[in-house]
């Protein structure tokens, strides 16, 4: 799949069928997440990745937007140093997610983000230092459906080019 396609047809999954990633996929993943351009290629991010099941359950409670995580083959939590010590650091972060995301769909995986709203109850789960920020995780796996990801985009469902962009000045 090329890029432009990938960038046309992804779209947030949140029903996953059950199977695991093979090992070579999860790595792909995030080898795909850690090669993310960053400002003064500070590459600002540490990647957890969670396969275990009574984990992906655990983290799925760390948010009223994360419940899907609990499904997932495997959730990735994107940490960072705080997002105020570096202005461009979640715009890095988003970069690293994005990469994983498309590369994942290339794959076959489909994914969708969750927002950590509890980070305390996150920290106490996966352990991470208390320097690091979490703020976003994104869960992937295979669709729940066989033919979940053949569907093509839903028209009008994306704001028109005209209404989004400005050329030279507002």
């Amino acid at each position: 799949m090329n890029v432009i396609e990938a960038i046309r047809t992804k779209r947030a999954v949140r029903e996953y069928s059950g199977d695991s990633l093979p090992d070579d996929v999860a790595r792909a993943i995030l080898h795909a997440g850690r090669r993310a351009q960053s400002a003064r290629n500070q590459q600002p991010w540490h990647f957890i990745a969670v396969r275990d099941r009574s984990s992906l359950r655990a983290l799925a409670k760390s948010g009223p937007y994360t419940g899907h995580v609990a499904g997932a083959a495997m959730a990735v939590a994107i940490l960072t140093p705080p997002p105020q010590e570096l202005e461009t650091i979640m715009f890095d972060a988003g970069q690293a997610g994005a990469h994983m995301q498309l590369a994942a769909w290339d794959l076959g995986v489909v994914s969708c983000l969750g927002s950590i709203y509890e980070p305390d109850r996150a920290r106490a789960l996966l352990r991470y230092p208390t320097n690091l920020h979490l703020s976003i995780v994104i869960a992937f796996g295979y669709p729940a459906a066989a033919d979940s990801r053949l569907h093509p985009p839903k028209k009008g469902g994306r704001r028109s080019l005209a209404d989004v962009v400005h050329w030279e000045q507002w």
